[in-house]
C-alpha cells in the first residue's frame, strides 16, 4: 500500500486544505474536521486503497484504515495537507464548536459520563460476581469477607456525585477539586441520606433565601443530573472570577466565593429544581420499559440506532447512572446491547452474502466489533451504505429489546454491552443470552433478504440496456468497434486515442504496482477525455486531473490524467461534466491541454485502472499499440 498515496487521495476528496479545518487519528481512524461536510466525497473515499469504511460521527469525519496503517496514512496526510499534528482533543474540541446547542449539550454529558466508565464498570463486576458467589456458597453473606467485598462494590455508586461533579467540572474547564467539593456537599453527612427519606419519620428542612421559602435537607444520593448543572455554574463563575479578582487576591478570594456561591445555589435551586426533572424522567424511562408485552421496550430498541447516527446516544450513560443509582439496577443496558447486537447480525448477513471482497473484509469485522459492544464501524461503515440492511438491524434491536422489557432483564453497571455484558448479569444470564440471539437472528434473516450486491442489481436493471445504439455526443467520438463489439459487462473502452502500454510501465511505482487496482495506460496523442462506458461519474477531482466512474455493470473506473498532475491544482484542464452526472459512452467528459502539461514537466501517460479489480477473477489489457478512442481496452472477466 502507498500510504501518501491514499493520503493525497484522501486530501483531494474531502476538498483540499480550504475544506480541512484539523486533523488527528486514534487507533484505527483518521478523525478529520471540516468545514464543510457536504463537499467531501465519501463514496470515493470508500475506494481509496486502505479505507475500510467512512463515517460521519460527533462532528468529525472518520475515516478508517485499521490499526498500524492509519498511524503511516497520518503521517503522510499532515506532510500532504502542510498542517501539524494535532491531538484527538484538539480535534474533538474542533468538532464541538461545529454543532448546535443540543449537540454541544450530549456531547458534554458524554464527556462527563464516560471517564467514569471504568469506576462503575470495577464496581458493577464486582457487585455482580459477589453476588454470583453467593448463590453458590450462601454461608459467604454472612461472613467479614462478605462486609468488606461489599463495602468495595458500592462505593462507586454511594459517592458517585463526586465522580460526577469531579469529571465535570474538567469538561467545563473549572478547577476539579473544587468540583469535588460540591458533590461532597450534596451528599453531606449532615443531610438526610436520600435513600432513607422513604423511611424516616420526619424530614428536616430550613429556611433559605431571607425565609423566602423553605427546603427538604436532604442529599442527592441516586441524582447525576443536579451535580452536573451545578459545576456548569461552578465553572462559568470560577472562571468569570478569575477575570475581575486581582491577581494578589485571587487564590484566596476566588476560591471561597465560588464555593459559597455555587453550595448555596444547588442546595436552595438546582438540587431541588433539576432532581425533581430528573426523578420524572427517569420515571418515564421506567414506564416506558415496563409497558406490558414489552411494547416500549420495542420502540425503545427500534430508535437506539437511530439515535447513534444522530450523535447524542452519550445521553445514556446519565440515564443508565441515573436508573443504577436510584433503582440498583440498570434495566436500559440490555436495550443498548439489543439494538448493537442487531446491527452486527444485519452486517453478518451481508459479509457472508456479499460477492464483493472488499465489503467482506470489512463487514466481517465489523459485525463482530458489534457483539461486543463497539456500533459505529458496522453502522457507519457497512450498514447506512445499504439501508435496508440498518433498519433490519433496527428491527431486531427492537425485538431484541421487547424480549428484555418482557423478562425484565437488567445490569449490574453501564458502559459494557454485547458479549461482554454477561459480566454484568449475572442474574439474568439465560434471559440476556436469549435477549442476544432473537436480536441478531431477526436482524440476520431480514438483511439477508433485503441484501442484494450492488452490481447483481445494476446487472439486472441495466442489462436490457446492452445494446442502446449510440448516440451523438459532444464531440465526435471515433468508435471503430462499436458495431461488432457492443458495450457488454465485460468491456471497458478507451477514454483517450493515442497509444496503449501496460501498466508495469507507467513511470510511477503506485501505477506500475497496481495498487489501485488493474488496467491499461494511454499515451495519450490528444487533449480529449471520452467516457469509455455507459454510467454515472462518481467524482471529478477539484484538480479536474482524475474522474471516477460507475458503469452500468458495477465495473469502477479510475481515468487519471498524467502522473502527479494535481500539483498543477487544475491548471490546463476544462472539464465538462460533474459529480453525479450520468453519462453515455463517447460523451465528452475532460479537455485538458498536453503540451502545456508536458512544458510544465509532467508525464501525460494517463492510467485506466479498473479499480475495483478485486471483483473479478481477470483484468485484461485488450489492446496493443495504437488506440483510438472508443477501441476495446481493457476485458474484465468474473470468477
Amino acid at each position: 500500500m502507498d500510504y501518501r498515496e491514499s493520503a493525497k487521495q484522501v486530501f483531494e476528496l474531502i476538498g483540499g486544505k480550504s475544506n480541512l479545518i484539523s486533523a488527528a487519528h486514534c487507533a484505527t481512524r483518521l478523525r478529520l474536521v471540516v468545514a464543510d461536510e457536504s463537499v467531501c466525497k465519501k463514496g470515493a473515499i470508500e475506494n481509496v486503497d486502505g479505507v475500510k469504511g467512512v463515517f460521519s460521527a460527533s462532528g468529525q469525519l472518520q475515516i478508517i484504515f485499521g490499526t498500524g496503517t492509519v498511524n503511516k496514512v497520518y503521517e503522510e496526510f499532515i506532510t500532504v495537507a502542510g498542517i501539524t499534528a494535532a491531538s484527538k482533543d484538539e480535534v474533538k474540541q474542533a468538532a464541538a464548536k461545529k454543532g448546535n446547542p443540543f449537540q454541544r449539550a450530549i456531547k458534554a454529558l458524554g464527556d462527563v459520563f464516560v471517564p467514569i466508565i471504568p469506576a462503575i464498570v470495577a464496581s458493577g463486576l464486582l457487585m455482580g460476581l459477589l453476588e454470583g458467589i453467593c448463590k453458590v456458597y450462601p454461608a459467604l453473606a454472612g461472613s467479614g469477607t462478605y462486609t468488606i467485598l461489599h463495602l468495595m462494590s458500592s462505593a462507586a455508586f454511594t459517592f458517585l456525585p463526586v465522580l460526577i461533579a469531579f469529571s465535570a467540572a474538567k469538561v467545563f474547564g473549572g478547577n476539579p477539586f473544587l468540583g469535588a467539593v460540591i458533590g461532597m456537599v450534596m451528599i453531606h453527612p449532615d443531610l438526610l441520606n436520600a435513600w432513607s427519606v422513604a423511611g424516616a419519620e420526619s424530614i428536616p428542612t430550613a429556611s433559605v433565601w431571607f425565609g423566602l421559602y423553605n427546603i427538604n435537607l436532604t442529599g442527592y444520593q441516586g441524582h447525576v443530573i443536579p451535580v452536573v448543572i451545578a459545576v456548569f455554574f461552578m465553572s462559568k463563575l470560577e472562571k468569570k472570577l478569575h477575570k475581575v479578582v486581582p491577581e494578589m487576591f485571587d487564590l484566596f478570594v476566588t476560591p471561597l466565593v465560588t464555593v459559597l456561591v455555587t453550595g448555596y445555589v444547588t442546595l436552595t435551586v438546582f438540587g431541588p429544581v433539576f432532581s425533581l426533572l430528573e426523578n420524572g424522567v427517569l420515571e418515564g424511562v421506567k414506564f416506558l420499559i415496563t409497558i406490558p408485552f414489552g411494547i416500549g421496550s420495542f420502540f425503545a430498541g427500534a430508535v437506539y440506532a437511530p439515535t447513534v447516527v444522530a450523535g447524542v446516544h452519550h445521553m445514556y450513560n446519565a440515564l443508565e447512572a441515573g436508573l443504577l443509582s436510584s433503582a440498583g439496577i440498570n434495566t436500559w443496558m440490555p436495550i443498548a446491547t439489543a439494538a448493537n447486537v442487531a446491527q452486527g447480525g444485519a452486517a453478518l448477513a451481508i459479509a457472508m452474502k456479499t460477492k464483493n471482497k472488499k465489503m467482506k473484509e470489512l463487514a466481517l469485522p465489523a459485525s463482530l466489533s458489534a457483539f461486543l459492544g463497539i456500533t459505529e464501524p458496522v453502522i457507519f461503515g457497512v450498514n447506512l451504505r445499504f439501508i435496508k440492511s440498518f433498519i433490519a438491524g433496527c428491527i431486531g434491536g427492537a425485538c431484541g429489546a421487547m424480549v428484555s422489557g418482557i423478562l425484565g432483564v437488567g445490569a449490574s453497571a453501564y458502559g459494557i454491552t454485547g458479549l461482554f455484558g454477561f459480566l454484568i448479569t449475572t442474574d439474568y444470564v439465560w434471559q440476556y443470552a436469549l435477549v442476544i440471539l432473537v436480536a441478531a437472528a431477526v436482524a440476520f434473516f431480514l438483511s439477508w433478504s433485503f441484501f442484494h450486491d450492488e452490481k447483481e442489481e445494476k446487472e439486472a436493471n441495466d442489462k436490457k440496456d446492452a445494446d442502446n445504439e449510440s448516440h451523438d455526443s459532444k464531440e465526435p467520438f471515433v468508435n471503430t468497434t462499436a458495431e461488432s463489439t457492443p458495450n457488454t459487462p465485460h468491456t471497458v473502452y478507451s477514454p483517450l486515442s493515442g497509444t496503449v502500454i501496460p501498466m508495469t510501465e507507467v513511470k510511477d511505482p503506485t501505477f506500475a504496482a497496481e495498487v489501485l487496482g488493474k488496467g491499461a495506460a494511454v499515451v495519450p496523442s490528444e487533449g480529449k477525455v471520452f467516457s469509455p462506458c455507459d454510467g454515472t461519474v462518481v467524482t471529478i477531482f477539484e484538480t479536474c486531473h482524475a474522474i471516477g466512474l460507475m458503469s452500468g455493470d458495477g465495473t469502477e473506473i479510475l481515468i487519471h490524467v498524467g502522473l502527479d498532475t494535481v500539483q498543477l491544482g487544475g491548471k490546463h484542464f476544462t472539464p465538462h461534466v460533474k459529480s453525479g452526472d450520468t453519462v453515455k459512452k463517447g460523451d465528452l467528459m475532460l479537455e485538458f491541454d498536453a503540451e502545456a502539461i508536458q512544458s510544465a514537466g509532467y508525464d501525460i501517460t494517463t492510467p485506466v485502472i479498473i479499480s475495483n479489480s478485486y471483483a473479478y477473477s481477470s483484468v485484461a489489457m485488450s489492446a496493443e499499440g495504437a488506440v483510438r478512442a472508443g477501441d476495446v481496452l481493457i476485458t474484465v472477466t468474473e470468477g
